[in-house]
This record gives C-alpha cells, sequence and structure tokens, in this order.
C-alpha cells in the first residue's frame, strides 16, 4: 500500500528519509520488562495521556506530496490500533529456569517480528506488543521517527524512579571529551602535536572509510553477512553484564575507560566464538570490521529532551535521527593471550578514533549524498559499507536507578534493530547497574547466538579474574 498524497505537512528530515526507503525499512524494538502483570486498560490509557502523544512524530501520518517527497501530517490516534496483545504461552517441557524462559520467549517473538512484519504505514509508525504471561511490552518504533537518544529521552519522560513516584529519571552521559585540552602539555607544541595527529588520523580513517565504499572489505568467516542476507530468518539472544565488573577490568588498565572494556569484550569474545566454530581457520591479528554508532549531540542528558520538542532544527541536540558512524576493528587472537590485552588494544584503537573526525565525515558524506544524489544513491553507499564490514554494534546508556512505567517497576530494557546485511549485530542498553546486549543473527549463518552470548559474558569474567590478580 503506497502512502497518500498530500502537500501539506513538516518535511521528512533526509535521514528518515532514507529509514523510510523500501529496502532499509529500519525498525527499532525496545522490550521492556516488568516486575508486575500488566493492566491492558491502565496502560493503555497512561500512553494516551503520555508525553509521547503530544510529540508530532507520534501523531502523524507519513504523506507524499506531488513531487514524491515525504511529509508528516498530523492526525487523531486510536490507541487501539496500536496495541497488539499476545497471549504467548511459555513452553512447560522447557529446562529453562523461570526468567531464562522469558527471555527465550521475547527473544524469539522480537525475532520473528524483526524479518516478517512492517510497520503499517496507514497510522502513524509505532505500535506496542504486549507479551501477557512474560510481564513484557515490546514497543516498536520506525528509525524514522529518532534515534536511540532521542527515544530514549522520550521514554524516560514516562516513567519515573521507583525511590519517588514524582521524579523524572535522569540520563547521565555528560559532554563529549574536548580533546584540544586535555593532557599535560599545555605549551603550543603540544597543541600543534594535537592538530596534526587529529588531521593526520582523521584522514587516515576517512580515507578507509571511502575505502570500505568502493572495494575493500574482510577477510570472509564464518560469522560474515553480505548482500542480500538482510532477507534471511533472525535468531536471538542476551548476552548479560554487571556494569561493576566492567569497572573492576577498567580500573586495572590506565586510563581506560568502560567504552575500552566493552570492545575489548566483543573482541575476545569473537575470538572465542571463532576458534569454536573455524578452529585454526584465522591468521593471528586477522581483523574483523565492525560498525559502532556514535551519537553526535554536543549534549546527551534528558533535559536537552525539552528543547528538541520545541525546535526541531535549531541545535545540536535537537530531535531526530543525529549520529555518524566509526569503522570499529577488531582482532582475531588465540585463548591463551592475556585477557586484558584485549582492553589495552581496544583502548589503543579508540583513543585514536577519539582524535579524528570520523563519526562526523560519515554523517556528513551521507547527507551530501541524500542531498546532491537522492535517497537511493545514499542508501547503496551505506551497503556497500555493511557488505563490506562484518558486525554493526551500539550502546545506549540508560537511567543509573529502578525507574517504573505507570507505577510498575522495569527489570530490563533491550534494543534491537530489525535486519540489515550483517549476520551479527550487537546492541547494548544500560539499566540500573546491569548491561544487557542483544545478540541478533543470521541463523543459517550464525545459529547457535546463545553460545556467542557466552562467549561474550565468559570473556568479561576471565578479564575480571586478571584484573584481580594483579591487585
Amino acid at each position: 500500500m503506497a502512502p497518500p498524497e498530500d502537500d501539506s505537512g513538516e518535511p521528512v528530515t533526509p535521514a528518515g528519509r532514507l529509514f523510510l526507503l523500501p529496502e532499509m525499512n529500519n525498525i527499532i524494538h525496545c522490550a521492556i520488562g516488568l516486575k508486575n502483570k500488566i493492566d491492558i486498560d491502565f496502560t493503555r490509557s497512561a500512553i494516551k495521556n503520555s508525553l509521547m502523544l503530544k510529540h508530532p512524530r507520534f501523531c502523524s501520518l507519513l504523506v507524499r506530496d506531488k513531487n514524491g517527497r515525504e511529509h508528516w501530517k498530523k492526525t487523531d490516534i486510536d490507541i487501539d490500533q496500536h496495541f497488539n496483545i499476545v497471549n504467548q504461552k511459555n513452553d512447560s517441557r522447557s529446562s529453562f529456569t523461570d526468567a531464562d524462559d522469558v527471555d527465550r520467549v521475547v527473544n524469539e517473538y522480537i525475532a520473528d517480528l524483526s524479518v516478517s512484519t512492517p510497520l503499517d504505514i496507514s497510522k502513524p509508525l509505532w505500535e506496542v506488543h504486549v507479551l501477557l504471561e512474560q510481564n513484557c511490552a515490546i514497543l516498536r518504533v520506525h528509525h524514522a521517527l529518532g534515534d536511540g537518544i532521542s527515544l530514549m529521552s522520550l521514554f524516560l519522560a514516562t516513567c519515573r524512579t521507583a525511590g519517588d513516584p514524582e521524579k523524572i529519571p535522569t540520563l547521565v552521559t555528560g559532554r563529549r571529551p574536548d580533546y584540544g585540552k586535555e593532557g599535560k602539555q599545555k605549551d603550543w607544541r603540544g597543541v600543534i602535536l594535537r592538530v596534526l595527529q587529529m588531521v593526520w588520523f582523521s584522514l587516515a580513517f576517512s580515507l578507509e572509510f571511502v575505502l570500505r565504499i568502493l572495494w575493500v572489505g574482510d577477510k570472509k568467516t564464518v560469522i560474515s553477512g553480505g548482500d542480500g542476507v538482510e532477507l534471511w530468518p533472525r535468531k536471538l539472544a542476551t548476552a548479560k553484564f554487571l556494569i561493576e565488573d566492567m569497572k573492576t577490568v577498567k580500573r586495572a588498565v590506565a586510563n581506560a575507560t568502560i567504552n575500552d572494556v566493552l570492545f575489548g569484550v566483543i573482541s575476545s569474545g569473537l575470538s572465542r566464538y571463532l576458534d569454536h566454530r573455524s578452529p585454526k581457520a584465522l591468521q593471528e591479528g586477522q581483523q574483523i570490521t565492525g560498525m559502532a554508532m556514535v551519537n553526535l549531540r554536543e549534549k546527551q542528558t534528558l533535559q536537552d529532551l525539552s528543547e528538541m520538542l520545541k525546535n526541531n532544527s535549531g541545535s545540536q541536540s535537537r530531535w531526530g535521527n543525529r549520529f555518524g558512524f566509526i569503522l570499529l576493528p577488531t582482532f582475531y587472537h588465540e585463548h591463551n593471550v592475556d585477557p586484558l590485552e584485549h582492553v589495552r588494544r581496544a583502548k589503543k584503537m579508540i583513543d585514536r578514533k577519539k582524535q579524528t573526525a570520523e563519526a562526523h565525515f560519515a554523517y556528513h558524506i551521507g547527507h551530501l549524498a541524500m542531498s546532491l544524489l537522492g535517497a537511493k544513491a545514499a542508501y547503496v553507499l551505506n551497503y556497500r559499507v555493511l557488505c563490506n564490514t562484518t558486525f554493526t554494534f551500539s550502546n545506549v546508556v540508560g537511567p543509573q536507578e529502578v525507574i517504573t512505567i505507570t507505577g510498575n517497576p522495569i527489570t530490563f530494557l533491550r534494543v534491537n534493530t530489525s535486519s540489515i546485511p550483517h549476520s551479527l549485530t550487537m546492541h547494548m542498553v544500560s539499566y540500573a547497574g546491569r548491561a544487557d546486549m542483544q545478540i541478533m543473527v543470521a541463523k543459517d549463518i550464525i545459529p547457535d547466538p546463545e553460545f556467542l552470548a557466552k562467549c561474550f559474558e565468559d570473556a568479561l569474567v576471565e578479564m575480571k579474574e586478571a584484573a584481580a590478580a594483579t591487585v
């Protein structure tokens, strides 16, 4: 069904037009686990009166004008059209614990949604699926409506902290570091050196990005995706981490960050999995390249939501999709290396990335392609990079305290997106001292994502043990 034609409404942003292409059609799935039984009528009423439905993106239809350009047109919301109630029974024959059984049912349901159920464009592009038996709500939002930071800020504005029912949760991430002011060298020589490093690394990484568009790709492994893989059936598993464990590892590596630890875990976990699937097949140090999403807003706090709602075009904190990406090289290493060495290598690589404008380059080259050549050309460029790399990764910082929605405590927050040519996508959300990473795979390429999740979990445990031994 084609969108209705209309010449009124707010134009869709360039990034939104890219996500709306039939070839792309990217949908975000947010699984919200709840402690108590879900009261459908109360939840429906709460959403109907929430800030979410005051936001123009969530109460607008996608329409096209006479020239085929997409616009958002305000419409009345029938909340019942956006609710799907699912009585998905747990398998009583399963040997899993209750929590594991819930994870399995929810992940299977989301995996099926990711490849087989597009959003209906005859209504605003979002919906809620409620799995009654699992006490879980799945919010499906088209990526054209906003990115992770926008949607997390809006979601938190509808929640309250468990300790204070009147308090809105905070999203503490802070500003992006200003590398021109860091370090002990304050004289002009230090400034010049840092500028030269920034220019050099920016040119080098931007050239690699261009080469990935043209022909340079990873060597094929048992986890490689490629052209057409976005249409293949999916499986979904969850890797679970404690933030405190990551902090323990962080303290064992000089000047490391949580992101350094996280990327070290990914490098180690992938090496473990590849050893299992194809022993002796990879060369030591073989590169396995990912695409990591990077938020480009100056600030990422919940307080920016009011500014986002007021003005969609005035500030760096505006609503919508404002992210670039960096190429994230990880390397295969045999299991007998020092576990903390994965973190040290990750830190060295990330420190270089921090000195570049790679994410901004990726964002602006996409925007330029959209403006000059149109959405189809921008899609082809993006698709080429995806086909020449191996995995996608994103990390969204969630609230640090336990929060509630409609008075019901939230037990977990998990996010993933619909299929892309990668056979492996990983999306992490931190919440209340934990971090859950959703691992979406093409099941004909990676048939055992649960084992891959365990490889990541074991990698962090081994790093924690190695960190404890250095004390």
